[in-house]
């Protein structure tokens, strides 16, 4: 009998033939027969499978767990929801500022948390938290670690094998941290998107100890790799994660590594308000404000952190290891706390079409311990075997931003320089219009168009776009000393001044509302100027304190399709509050059906309304199906009395705006955004809209947007381009009856056919899949930039984006097409239906359609929905004549 604990599973690491050592108390799998670099390089490529099991597990219940873990952690457990974010990376922190240990804190059901310890510490640990545990009411400690199997999926392919193995439940959301319970085999299992390898794709599950043979031997046989502690050491290495006992701990003088030495550890620190006293929490913030100075390269308080932890590429021969001295210009600067060789798989190709190849390779890399002042690119030497190694200070050896892969960065790689053209002047610009023509007919005359955000305009718009005013300024605001005349700034203005109150009258007439404003060049900067006037509105009665910001948003998130300016990495950015519980945006997202992630479930939706009171509602989307429930949300608010502004971005939809689409105004929108150039088929620019008349007080807020585009957001604003809209608008008004119903037909028989050829057309069928000018086609996780690329080689133009539970732009599985453009230059139905069999011969069968794209695109070349030149001929000959 073993004198050391034994996981569930250690009779299959036997049969495997593992390599068993024991491991703080517990007889472990060090590595299997293939070894330790074929472990790492398979995690990589494949799908790495780990008993983690010998990990302590507490579980802490009960009505006073929750003020227990913000004391006891480093973290904001308040922050932890049961979905999207339902895991934290946490420290035990001391009172010194130092870790007791590392840890992750999962919440899977309201009432319960659990916390995983490392294994080295489980006693201390334990001892630790019970130390603190008669301070605090109605708090339920237990050590579970025997009872809970716990193992970890890490890899490119390991998505694939857990939706082969599910039962039932939802799949963990495509988000790091989230979390989820599932049915595998008839048994529970709570599955976290978390690990320890770097992997942008990585899961880890909790069963039954019972349950654990089985979950392993299925994961086993749908191609996972068993993985040992020794592939899982050089994997967390080379993602810069910490270990405790190396940077975390006590450095190799013995003295206390602070915590926020460690990158990771700033992440894992919070000192929310709502937080309150926690151990360690006045050291830590001391750190905390060396960290920011030290960041900005001010040393003044390097006495509170005098080391951190960085990366380090060992450049020389030699592989540093931990306690290796490291020295600057033969200063001694610090230590390192884990290195080795690692290996790798070498990719060909740059940027997006770099690939993994079956070439491996090595590198020597390390993590040190070094004196704060120590900057990244600085040139090192580490003391290996009694020899000086060059090295050099990285920022990392491993991004996990591009999934499904995870990417290793080579210290002294370069992009190839890009070959510019040769000659004088003269010879660059003769071959800049050369160029240009080329690219011209080829897209105008051999490419069939299919992406939803662009559109051609028509030839007048495009001629009065480089007509003067083009090259002129009309700055321009109302004056209040003047009765709100337009002042503007420049003279010769008279005529632009002209243009755009036509073009006001035209907007307003098609988005059938009171205001608009036109200034704004792009949609973007229309979604900017209304977050900053909700700001200015909101604190118009104290314009001394710091400006509060929005308190809480309801928008689309962008992984479900939501427009990027309207998230807080895009245009909301400065303009929205942070939620004091969660520490991040106060933005609560629209829900979406289970059964279709392109449609709001309407609902749930209320419920959140009523429990976040939001004040700003943000509908709108750039990957849009479905119709957005405006009419459903305005009742609602109106009838709880809940004072919300609605907002509608229409960038992709702005030209669908009618009785065949929506009348957002009509719903109860009280603004409305846009891009002029997308369904709308103007020049590049943005617009917005507004319900609200001057006698009303929220007509405040319009007056705080038209300071907020001028001079808040344009000075110059494009008057050629200006000039062009109006042009387009007379166009738009004219046709818009004829065009917006056979864009909606178009789209429909173009999804019904590209799905009646077997394609996975994304959408509800009931409806022909769409109510838009989309088409979203699933073409396989991770396949939509190869299929976008082949279609390109084809002359298909579409762009590849990211399905609804998919990770990110790199791992796009779906295609969007759009066929507003080509419906301008007449194609009907019919003819959609014979482009989606063309679609289908590409992406199913790879085949070769160019000859019969260009045929198909030669019979569409003239624009419609649009004035004939002839009508003009004689003002057109004059505009030619004057460029």
């Amino acid at each position: 009998m073993s004198e050391f604990l034994r996981t569930v599973l250690f009779d299959r690491h036997v049969a495997l033939g593992a390599r068993m050592v024991e491991f703080c108390g517990w007889d472990m799998p060090i590595f299997y027969p293939a070894g330790i670099v074929e472990e790492h390089l398979a995690t990589r490529k494949g799908a790495g499978l780990f008993d983690v099991s010998h990990m302590g597990r507490f579980i802490v219940r009960g009505a006073g767990a929750l003020k227990f873990l913000q004391h006891v952690l480093s973290n904001n457990a308040e922050a932890l929801d049961i979905i999207t974010t339902g895991a934290q990376y946490t420290l035990l922190p001391t009172e010194t500022g130092g870790a007791v240990d590392d840890a992750y804190l999962y919440r899977f059901v309201e009432k319960e948390y659990l916390l995983v310890v490392n294994a080295v510490n489980l006693k201390k640990d334990w001892d630790h938290l019970q130390s603190f545990l008669k301070d605090f009411d109605d708090v339920e400690l237990t050590d579970r670690t025997e009872e809970i199997v716990m193992l970890s999926l890490q890899g490119p392919k390991s998505r694939e094998l857990i939706e082969k193995i599910i039962e039932s439940g939802p799949f963990p959301e495509p988000t790091r941290n989230a979390v989820s319970i599932l049915t595998i085999s008839g048994a529970r299992v709570r599955i976290a998107r978390t690990g320890y390898t770097g992997e942008p794709l990585c899961f880890e599950f909790f069963a039954d100890r019972d349950d654990g043979p089985m979950l392993w031997d299925l994961l086993v046989a749908k191609g996972a790799t068993p993985i040992g502690l020794g592939a899982r050491d050089t994997l967390r290495l080379e993602a810069a994660l910490p270990l405790y006992g190396h940077e975390l701990g006590e450095d190799p003088d013995g003295k206390e590594i602070p915590m926020m030495a460690c990158p990771l550890s700033r992440f894992a620190v919070s000192f929310s308000p709502l937080k309150g006293d926690f151990a360690g929490r006045a050291r830590l913030a001391r750190q905390h404000e060396a960290l920011k100075r030290i960041i900005s390269r001010d040393y003044s308080l390097i006495h509170d952190l005098p080391r951190v932890i960085k990366p380090i590429a060992v450049a020389g021969r030699g592989i540093a290891r931990e306690g290796s001295k490291v020295f600057r210009d033969d200063k001694h600067v610090g230590y390192v706390t884990s290195g080795t060789m690692v290996p790798l798989w070498a990719v060909e190709g740059e940027g997006l079409e770099s690939a993994q190849t079956d070439q491996r390779g090595l590198r020597s890399i390390c993590l040190g311990y070094i004196d704060s002042d120590t900057i990244e690119d600085e040139k090192l030497s580490i003391e290996i075997r009694g020899k000086a190694v060059y090295a050099v200070v990285v920022r990392f050896h491993m991004r996990t931003d591009a999934p499904p892969y995870s990417r290793p960065i080579i210290f002294d790689h370069e992009l190839p320089a890009q070959e510019l053209p040769a000659g004088d002047g003269s010879a660059k610009a003769g071959r800049l219009l050369e160029k240009a023509v080329e690219n011209t007919h080829w897209r105008q005359q051999e490419c069939i168009n299919l992406i939803p955000s662009e559109m051609t305009i028509s030839t007048m718009a495009r001629l009065l776009s480089v007509m003067d005013p083009a090259f002129r300024y009309a700055e321009h605001k109302k004056a209040i000393a003047f009765y709100d005349a337009e002042i503007f700034y420049y003279q010769g203005t008279e005529f632009i001044g002209e243009v755009e109150r036509m073009l006001e009258e035209e907007m307003r007439g098609f988005l059938g509302c009171e205001n608009v404003e036109t200034r704004l060049i792009s949609g973007q900067m229309a979604n900017t100027a209304v977050f900053s006037a909700m700001v200015n509105y909101i604190n118009r009665a104290d314009r001394k304190r710091e400006p509060r910001r929005i308190r809480q948003v309801m928008n689309n998130h962008i992984g479900k399709g939501g427009h990027l300016s309207a998230q807080p990495m895009g245009a909301l950015r400065d303009y929205v509050a942070r939620d004091p519980r969660t520490e991040r945006p106060a933005v609560v997202n629209f829900p979406v059906l289970a059964e279709n992630p392109y449609k709001v479930d309407v609902p749930v939706a209320l419920r959140l309304i009523d429990q976040y009171q939001p004040e700003l509602i943000i509908f709108g989307k750039s990957m849009v199906l479905h119709k957005e429930p405006v009419s459903e949300i305005r009742q609602f608010l109106d009838g709880q009395d809940i004072d919300a502004v609605v907002m509608y971005d229409m960038a992709h939809v702005l030209g669908l705006i009618g009785p065949h689409f929506q009348q957002p105004f009509v719903e109860g929108a009280d603004l409305v955004t846009g891009s002029t150039h997308k369904t709308y088929f103007g020049t590049q620019r943005g617009v917005v809209g507004s319900r609200f008349e001057e006698h009303e007080e929220r007509y405040a807020l319009w007056e705080a947007l038209l300071h907020r585009a001028f001079p808040g957001s344009v000075s110059n604003h494009h008057l050629g381009t200006l000039l062009g809209l109006l042009m387009a608008a007379y166009e738009m008004n004219h046709f818009k009856d004829e065009y917006q119903p056979k864009v909606i037909a178009n789209a429909r028989a173009f999804a019904r056919a590209l799905k009646d050829c077997g394609l996975n057309v994304a959408g509800d069928p009931a409806i022909d899949f769409t109510e838009t000018h989309q088409v979203v086609v699933d073409v396989g996780y991770s396949r939509g930039p190869e299929i976008a690329g082949r279609l390109e080689a084809n002359n298909i133009i579409c762009n590849y984006q990211a399905n609804t539970d998919e990770e990110g732009f790199t791992a796009s599985g779906a295609l969007r097409m759009g066929v507003s453009e080509m419906t301008r230059f007449g194609m009907e139905e019919d003819d959609f239906r014979a482009l989606a069999g063309l679609v289908r011969d590409v992406v199913v069968n790879d085949a070769d359609v160019t000859d019969q794209v260009k045929a198909l695109r030669g019979r569409f070349c003239e624009l419609q929905f649009c004035f004939r030149g002839d009508q003009y001929a004689d003002v057109l000959q004059k505009l030619h004549r004057l460029l």
